[in-house]
C-alpha cells in the first residue's frame, strides 16, 4: 500500500496532535446505493466491499435494515454484513430506523448500528413520521433491545439537518446540542453532525461542533457532509480543525436526501483521503486502489451522476507517494 506524505509539512506526524490519523466510514453502499433507483447485484457489491477493505478502508456502511418495499436497492444488507464480518479489522456498520431494523441488526451480528434523529421537526415527520423526541424514545428502546440481547453492537446516532433544511429552513443550533444530549440520555454511546441537505458553512460548521464537543465530548465522534453547493470539503476541514477526527465519505460522491432535491451527494471517499493526504494527515488509504475502485463503480453505475475531482485531475507531483 502506497504511503503518502505532504512535502509542506516538515515536522514528523508522531509529534504534532493535530496530526493524528483521520478515520473515513465507506457510506456508498447504503448512503450512496439508496439514491440510485437501479438495484446493484449483490455480487457487485460484495466485489465493492473486498476492494474498499483492501484499499484500506476499515468503517464501512453495508447497509440498511429498512423493509425491502420501501428500498429494495438494500435488500441484501444481511448478505453482505455476513460477508463483511469475515474481512479482518473491518467495522461492519448499518443503519437502522427502528425497533425492527435494530433486533435485524443484532441478529445479522453488525458491529455498529447507525440510527437517524433528525433535528429539524419537518424533516423528522416527512423521513420517519415520527416527532424527534419520538425518535429519541425509540433510542431508548432500542438500547434496552441490544442490552437485553447481550450483544456488543454500539449504538450511534446521526443527527441529520444540523444545518438547516429543505424543508423547515433554519435549524436552531439550541435544538441541535438538546438532542445530542438527549440521545446520549437515552442510550446512545456515540453522536454525529450531518449536514443531510447541503447548507453548511464553514464557520457554522466550526461553531456547532465544538458548542457539542463542549456539551458532551468526545461522544460526538463523526461528521457527515454533503456537496450540495460546492462547500464539502471546506466543511470537512472546518469540522477536522473544531477536533473531528472520524468522517462519512462515499466513493465518487454519490448519495444524497429524497428531501434536498438537486443534492449532488456526499463528499467523495477519494478526495476526502487527498484532501488529509495533502495535510500529511494519516488515513491509512491507499489512492491507486481507491481510484480502480471508482473505475469499477463507474461501470456498474452507467449513466448515473458521478462526483468528485481527485479521479479528473490524479495526485500532484508535490505530493509523494512511496
Amino acid at each position: 500500500m502506497p504511503r503518502v506524505r505532504s512535502t509542506m509539512h516538515t515536522t514528523p506526524m508522531s509529534t504534532s496532535p493535530t496530526l493524528s490519523p483521520v478515520t473515513v466510514r465507506e457510506v456508498g453502499l447504503r448512503d450512496g446505493l439508496q439514491s440510485i433507483a437501479r438495484t446493484l447485484p449483490t455480487e457487485h457489491k460484495l466485489d465493492w466491499l473486498r476492494a474498499a477493505h483492501a484499499a484500506g478502508l476499515r468503517e464501512i456502511e453495508v447497509g440498511s435494515f429498512v423493509p425491502a418495499r420501501l428500498l429494495p436497492q438494500l435488500a441484501d444488507t444481511a448478505a453482505l454484513v455476513a460477508v463483511a464480518r469475515t474481512l479482518p479489522g473491518l467495522t461492519t456498520s448499518v443503519l437502522v430506523p427502528n425497533l425492527k431494523g435494530a433486533q435485524a441488526a443484532l441478529d445479522s451480528g453488525a458491529d455498529l448500528m447507525l440510527l437517524p434523529l433528525s433535528a429539524s421537526h419537518a424533516h423528522s415527520l416527512a423521513n420517519l413520521r415520527k416527532t424527534p423526541d419520538e425518535v429519541v424514545a425509540e433510542i431508548g428502546r432500542i438500547r434496552a433491545l441490544r442490552d437485553a440481547s447481550g450483544a456488543r453492537c454500539v449504538i450511534e446516532v446521526g443527527l441529520s439537518t444540523a444545518f438547516g433544511c429543505t424543508i423547515q429552513g433554519r435549524v436552531d443550533e439550541d435544538e441541535v446540542i438538546r438532542l445530542l444530549q438527549a440521545a446520549l440520555d437515552a442510550g446512545a454511546e456515540r453522536v454525529g453532525l450531518a449536514d443531510t441537505v447541503g447548507y453548511a458553512d464553514p464557520l457554522q460548521v466550526a461553531r456547532v461542533f465544538e458548542r457539542g464537543f463542549a456539551v458532551v465530548g468526545e461522544r460526538l465522534s463523526c461528521g457527515h457532509f454533503h456537496d450540495t453547493r460546492g462547500l464539502g470539503m471546506a466543511n470537512v476541514f472546518a469540522a477536522w480543525q473544531a477536533g473531528v477526527r472520524r468522517f462519512d465519505a462515499c466513493l465518487a460522491g454519490i448519495g444524497g436526501c429524497p428531501h434536498a432535491p438537486g443534492a449532488s451527494g456526499n463528499v467523495s471517499t477519494e478526495d476526502v483521503a487527498y484532501l488529509f493526504a495533502s495535510m500529511g494527515v494519516p488515513t491509512g488509504l491507499d489512492f491507486d486502489a481507491l481510484l480502480a475502485l471508482r473505475q469499477r463503480v463507474a461501470q456498474w453505475l452507467d449513466g448515473e451522476a458521478l462526483h468528485g475531482s481527485l479521479w479528473r485531475a490524479g495526485l500532484p507531483k508535490t505530493l509523494l507517494t512511496a
